[in-house]
């Protein structure tokens, strides 16, 4: 039974690093990709509009048509990744790719399955029932879920007496609670980065916007100048608060999960080994 619960944890690590790569590139591509429409799509049926006939003798009004004729314009991805920059760009990325990462393994621990199963409730509770007690141990002790290792270090030390069995369990409990909001914890940490990377963008952006008002001697700055800046600014806040949102709002949702299932590990833990503070005998395992 133990060698089948290690070859089926192998796979299932195996079968989780490729759902987080994949949810990572797909929440990647997503952030970058889904803004609006390109400048030079949307002009594009001006584009294929028939040009208007011009009398060959008018040359001034050819020129001036040929000069108000606009100049394609880059893609709105490319529009952003050159306003942040290239560090800005692979900073969110690698934040993104972590997001998905973190938001998939928090929401697979947080399953019911890998931390009260049924299927062990009701074995340990038979073996219990029947007075096997080794049984129920290696039962306990071959699941790899938060239920299973409290089960198993609680009856493991049974034979001292149910209060030495309440505090390995509680023991347990707290390393196994201790290392689920440690993983979850990086969730709040992306919420709480990413923001302050979109502020440090937008000072960047407007100092860069406000050297070259004051670089300009005389006449009115280059407004093609000041854009870059301000864009730099605004899509750094942007990128920033896209990440930060979902980050949070995963952290808690899932803080809540987790909680409810903790707390249902220690009533159903306590309820099965309730058994021996009735009996007071010490169960040799």
């Amino acid at each position: 039974m133990r060698s089948h619960s290690q070859a089926f944890g192998v796979g299932r690590r195996h079968f989780l690093s490729v759902v987080w790569l994949a949810a990572a590139l797909a929440f990647g591509a997503g952030l970058f990709a889904g803004g609006p429409a390109s400048a030079q799509e949307a002009d594009a049926p001006a584009a294929d509009a028939p040009a208007a006939e011009t009398p060959a003798a008018d040359a001034s009004v050819v020129d001036a048509e040929a000069a108000a004729t606009p100049a394609p314009q880059q893609s709105y991805l490319a529009w952003v990744i050159e306003a942040m920059g290239w560090h800005y760009t692979i900073a969110f990325l690698a934040i993104s790719f972590a997001l998905v990462a973190l938001f998939v393994m928090n929401l697979l621990a947080a399953r019911r399955e890998n931390v009260v199963p049924p299927a062990l409730v009701e074995g340990f509770e038979q073996h219990l029932n029947a007075k096997q007690y080794q049984e129920a141990y290696e039962l306990a002790k071959a699941d790899d879920s938060f239920l299973g290792h409290i089960l198993s270090a609680g009856l493991s030390r049974v034979s001292g007496g149910y209060d030495e069995a309440v505090e390995a369990m509680q023991e347990v409990g707290e390393e196994e609670n201790l290392r689920l909001e440690q993983r979850l914890g990086y969730l709040a940490l992306i919420g709480t980065i990413s923001p302050m990377i979109g502020l440090l963008g937008t000072v960047e952006g407007m100092v860069e916007s406000f050297m070259v008002i004051a670089n300009t001697a005389t006449g009115a700055p280059d407004p093609q100048e000041l854009a870059k800046g301000i864009s730099k600014a605004l899509f750094t806040t942007l990128v920033g608060l896209y990440l930060a949102i979902p980050a949070l709002t995963a952290y808690h949702v899932i803080r809540n999960r987790i909680s409810r299932l903790v707390l249902e590990v220690g009533v159903v833990s306590e309820g099965m080994m309730r058994r021996f503070r009735k009996s007071e005998k010490k169960v040799e395992v």
